[in-house]
């Protein structure tokens, strides 16, 4: 231990002595011509189906914002990411154009709208006949309508709309959309005082507070003020049809909003003061309360305080996931924990439902307990009764239940009970249809419900679809995925069950939706998308298997340049995150399908395959144990998984074990600086947007359970940056100044790159401006694949 803090101090010596930033700041560089011309190419339209599935939606999206646009102010505060121009929460990507296809015709019409319409996702009105959209101009947001027996677009509000916290709901009726508005009063944009009134003050009452290290946190006074200013809004009811506006109840911070089956009450959920510095504005003490239609106060449900003290892994005390009862004209229905809200209290039953109906005067009523943790609530479209599945955060084990809403004193049915991280025997997800009040129910026909599911097994996924008898729980398997397709089910074709909606795909077709017949087994093809990189055909894709040393088995997805010749070695890019698993069973599954179509996108490893490298996607790299100690032995076994994949590649001739470069994206950087400091494996490493430190995440990180107090020595021997002394190999750091994820804060690079320079360690630090955890415009994404290149370039293809 004395070593180990022998260590600590002179790693963090050096790494405050040397500045962190290069010397210049370089222009963006270029990638080869052929990448540009892939990564440029247009995305395939996004589809989504009306309610009633009579229509299609094909979603135009654009590629990549620029530099510019992502370089525009925003503010950082509360959690969030507000751009004060569009009063909005930063979007980084918009659709562009909308299509709508009859699908008894198959007419495809071209909605008309403004030239350089730039939206958020459109939203289905319950009845399948009105779509609306967000639209962002210069200065705001319009709410917008599109007729689809017309295909008529309309303008409904001035660009008026707060998105800062919630977007648009649609009434039952489908007539009427609710709003977040900008106040008429709000005046000009509060401006921060020169020369402050004093120092800034935080105090802990003496409760425990342990939280996650979140980013973009309020952190002054003046910072509350902006977050008053731009979050708050005046709800307003929107008459799709004649474009009436009508102000409901007074202006206020409104989280969310729920209209009741019946159109009397309104559920609204208001953040309060006081705000917390600790967490992001979901984490604020807000109060949830029941309105009338003109927004009369009728209940507060709860008041409740910020989350600042609900312990690690744990839930807040009183009322939680509060919303309307299905099939109800308008009951609530929430979940409330019996534990204090601590896994670690040991109760008979750790949450129960509750649930009031109007006029709310009454005591809520108990429906049922589950005695572990409440994991989501489904309704049959039949009412009277649901699946109930509760999460068993100790052992990662998901138990769904049959309840009787109508009886409290029936005892639940167990319908399922497994691991959460067992994918072949997932029973699949209940399939579920709308209700003409917009609720989405399970389908169901009489007594036999639908499952989906991916259909993992040795062989790689095959989707399905089966039905079960939800008395006898007798399951028949209506439909599977045959090679060498991957094809899921999307949903019915409107009320028949011989006919549905597939998205099927091939190792050299992109995903194109199809009408599949069961009795004839045809599909009719209802798109048809082009592959975006044809140039790229060739490309040789395969799973491959192999085993570590300690027997477990482990799998990867191999990439060979187009036209490779058998024997030749090549230098191999290794990517992967690691995962951990509480089994080795569970740990040596195989995960997902090589019959998918693969695109390259953004800043994909897999672009590396048009320059001659091999590449290993998604090299598992798993890390088994008990859930409370599993990162003791990280480093020992990413190590020997690493050393199983070369050894495999090695094997089969295709990679040159002295040329392997490896990399990862944040959970994976961090994997990647790890195996640089603590094996010779690898020629060089890309570690982008990692956290290197785990005394910076100290009350957890991942599924690390204990706090760097409980486990010093495992915090310790998981950080890279404590062994910055040992790397030598050469690392190339890449990360987005303006990363928001929790644990990823820049100076994890910062602090690394200056302790490596420190130690004389080959390396480079790329500090993308204004870019997040993941890299949006098109100025960073084609550097970030340039400086990749290069980097590999030089360290791995051309070793010497």
């Amino acid at each position: 231990m004395k070593n180990r803090m022998l260590r600590l101090i002179i790693v963090f010596a050096v790494a405050l002595a040397i500045s962190p930033v290069l010397s210049a700041q370089e222009p963006y560089k270029l990638p080869p011509k052929e990448v540009i011309d892939i990564v440029d190419a247009p995305p395939t339209p996004m589809v989504s189906m009306s309610p009633t599935g009579d229509t299609m939606a094909l979603i135009e999206r654009e590629s990549m914002p620029t530099i510019a646009y992502v370089s525009e102010p925003i503010l950082r505060i509360a959690g969030m990411r507000i751009t004060p121009g569009y009063n909005s929460r930063q979007v980084l990507s918009f659709s562009t154009g909308l299509s709508l296809k009859d699908m008894k015709t198959g007419l495809l019409r071209k909605i008309a709208l403004p030239d350089g319409a730039k939206f958020t996702f459109p939203s289905w009105s319950p009845d399948g006949r009105t779509i609306a959209l967000l639209r962002y101009v210069e200065g705001g947001i319009e709410l917008w309508a599109v007729g689809v027996p017309t295909g008529a677009a309309k303008n409904l509000t001035p660009a008026v709309v707060n998105a800062v916290l919630g977007g648009l709901e649609w009434a039952p009726d489908s007539r009427r959309v609710i709003v977040p508005l900008v106040r008429e009063d709000r005046g000009p944009a509060p401006v921060a005082p020169r020369v402050p009134v004093g120092p800034e003050i935080q105090v802990s009452g003496g409760k425990e507070a342990k939280a996650a290290t979140y980013q973009d946190l309020l952190r002054s006074a003046f910072d509350e003020v902006l977050f008053d200013y731009y979050a708050t809004s005046q709800l307003a009811v929107v008459d799709i049809g004649t474009g009436a506006v009508r102000k409901i109840g007074q202006p206020g911070i409104v989280d969310s909003i729920s209209v009741s089956p019946d159109m009397s009450c309104l559920l609204v959920e208001r953040i309060k003061r006081p705000y917390s510095y600790a967490l992001p504005a979901s984490g604020f003490a807000h109060s949830i309360e029941v309105w009338d239609m003109d927004g009369g106060l009728v209940k507060v449900l709860a008041d409740l305080p910020t989350e600042e003290n609900v312990p690690i892994n744990g839930v807040p005390k009183g009322p939680r996931n509060v919303n309307w009862m299905t099939h109800k004209p308008a009951t609530l229905i929430w979940a409330e924990a019996l534990d204090e809200g601590d896994p670690k209290a040991t109760v008979p039953f750790r949450d129960h439902y509750l649930k009031l109906d109007a006029p709310f005067s009454a005591e809520p009523q108990e429906v049922f307990k589950l005695k572990e943790r409440a994991a989501g609530l489904s309704y049959f479209a039949t009412p009277g009764k649901a699946l109930a599945s509760q999460s068993e955060w100790k052992r990662n084990w998901r138990t769904t239940f049959l309840v009787d809403l109508v009886n409290p004193a029936a005892e639940p049915v167990k319908i399922w009970d497994m691991s959460t991280q067992d994918r072949y025997k997932d029973p699949g997800r209940p399939v579920t249809m709308n209700l003409n009040t917009g609720e989405r129910v399970i389908l169901q026909d009489k007594d036999w419900i639908y499952l989906s599911g991916a259909g993992s097994s040795p062989k790689g996924d095959h989707p399905f679809l089966d039905r079960m008898n939800l008395k006898t729980m007798k399951v028949e398997r209506l439909w599977q995925c045959q090679d060498p397709a991957y094809e899921t089910f999307v949903d019915f074709a409107g009320a028949s069950r011989t006919k549905f909606i597939t998205s099927s795909e091939t190792k050299t077709d992109p995903p194109n939706y199809y009408l599949y017949d069961v009795k004839s087994k045809k599909r009719t093809a209802l798109t048809d998308f082009k592959d975006p990189a044809p140039q790229l055909t060739g490309i040789r894709k395969e799973r491959i298997t192999y085993k570590r040393a300690d027997g477990l088995e482990l799998s990867g997805t191999l990439y060979l340049p187009p036209g490779y010749k058998e024997g030749t070695r090549l230098p191999v890019v290794v990517w992967a995150y690691p995962m951990e698993y509480d089994s080795a069973s569970t740990a040596g599954q195989v995960r997902g399908s090589v019959n998918r179509f693969t695109f390259f996108r953004g800043t994909s490893q897999l672009l590396f395959v048009t320059q001659g490298y091999a590449v290993l996607d998604n090299a598992e790299m798993p890390v088994v144990g008990t859930p409370e100690t599993v990162n003791d032995t990280f480093v020992q076994q990413i190590v020997s998984n690493a050393e199983a994949a070369i050894r495999k590649l090695d094997e089969m001739g295709v990679g040159d074990p002295k040329r392997v470069g490896v990399g990862g994206h944040s959970y994976g950087a961090f994997m990647t600086a790890n195996l640089l400091a603590h094996c010779d494996l690898f020629a060089a490493g890309i570690a982008r947007s990692g956290a290197y430190n785990r005394t910076l995440t100290p009350f957890g990180f991942q599924s690390e359970r204990r706090t760097l107090w409980e486990a010093r020595d495992t915090y310790m021997t998981m950080s890279p940056f404590m062994f910055a002394d040992k790397i030598k190999t050469p690392l190339l750091l890449i990360h987005g100044m303006a990363d928001n994820n929790s644990g990823t804060f820049p100076i994890q690079s910062e602090r690394l790159f200056a302790a490596l320079k420190g130690f004389g360690a080959t390396t480079r630090f790329v500090y993308l401006p204004y870019e997040s955890h993941g890299y949006s415009a098109r100025e960073s994404v084609l550097d970030v694949l340039a400086e990749m290149f290069e980097w590999f370039d030089k360290y791995v293809k051309n070793r010497k």
